[in-house]
């Protein structure tokens, strides 16, 4: 209730008290009560056409959630575990799990482009692995498309079933500089609002960046603090892929094979580097697999301000677990 109220709350009173008071239902009575009832009326209009207020309750537990993919020695997913599977520390301190879910749900991945004048050359071999990520989306899944160079733009809204990527990329020409790290948070924010979801940002890049003002650590710690993902699909000829025999003694070194891969698995996403049309697609259809066999845990947060450490293991010493690798709790987080 606002302040505006009170007048029209004084009148409704004040009409009750006479109503009460009266023994007899006289005319003068009747026009009196609806004189009363068209003030309430008119108190009541002046919120009219705005939303009434929706109550906010902050939880007394703030729950931590991990996604959290398990793979054999021999890479293959792990299926069927339990709450009992896991165990979670938290700066060292042993965490019980408060939720765990292993039920398949919709997957939601958000595209980004580079868009920038690096990329030339290399932007048709980005959208053709969108396409073959789009290609293992189902009627379950939803996907969005960002661009960027300097600036983050939204191409396409997150769209349940989409399967072709927006006509504008078709036209779009590399150009400008690049704010790769900045525009991988902001885009994770975008992906966390898609509650319910298996959710992930995919960046389709060749790694480099000259104007981000945020650090890949501070991207992470940004991507970590809302559990999304980052997968770092580096777009790259083969001659700059560390995997390829031609490449040259420079692609160890470069940011793919550095602070980004530093930057997706400490948010539990992965670098991967295609250079031919078979590369991309099978590295498209492994995250969409990685995607839909994540386990989502939850603890409760510590509540101490700052960044947290975060491990989380599988009882069965033969299995390995990915997940990110902290959370900030409190407001020290990196601003945007």
């Amino acid at each position: 209730m606002s302040l505006n109220d009170l007048p029209g709350m004084a009148r409704t009173l004040e009409c009750a008290a006479l109503s009460m008071r009266t023994t007899l239902i006289t005319g003068a009575a009747i026009v009196l009560l609806s004189l009363c009832q068209n003030s309430t009326a008119t108190s009541l209009g002046q919120v009219a056409g705005q939303a009434p207020p929706v109550a906010t309750f902050k939880a007394g537990v703030d729950l931590v959630r991990v996604a959290a993919v398990v793979r054999d020695r021999k890479g293959r997913f792990v299926q069927d575990l339990s709450a009992r599977d896991f165990e979670v520390t938290d700066s060292g301190l042993a965490k019980p799990i408060a939720d765990f879910r292993s039920d398949v749900t919709g997957v939601s991945v958000a595209l980004l482009f580079d868009v920038s004048g690096s990329m030339e050359g290399q932007l048709e071999h980005a959208r053709e692995a969108a396409r073959h990520i789009l290609s293992w989306l189902d009627t379950r899944d939803e996907a969005a498309v960002f661009t960027f160079d300097t600036q983050l733009d939204q191409r396409m809204p997150f769209t349940a079933g989409l399967k072709s990527l927006p006509d504008t990329m078709s036209t779009v020409v590399p150009f400008g500089a690049t704010s790769l790290h900045d525009a991988i948070a902001l885009t994770a924010k975008h992906a966390a609002e898609r509650e319910g979801r298996r959710r992930a940002v995919v960046v389709l890049t060749d790694g480099d960046d000259n104007t981000s003002r945020l650090t890949p650590a501070e991207v992470a710690a940004v991507a970590s603090e809302i559990d999304v993902p980052v997968y770092i699909f580096g777009i790259v000829p083969s001659i700059d892929n560390p995997a390829e025999e031609t490449a040259t003694p420079g692609a160890e070194r470069s940011a793919l094979a550095g602070a980004l891969t530093d930057l997706a698995a400490a948010t539990g996403g992965h670098t991967v580097m295609a250079s031919t049309p078979g590369q991309r697609s099978i590295a498209a259809r492994e995250i969409v697999d990685e995607l839909r066999h994540q386990y989502l845990i939850a603890f409760e947060s510590s509540g101490t301000p700052g960044w947290h450490p975060l491990v989380v293991r599988a009882r069965k010493k033969d299995l390995v677990v990915r997940a990110r690798s902290g959370y900030v709790a409190g407001q020290s987080r990196p601003s945007l």
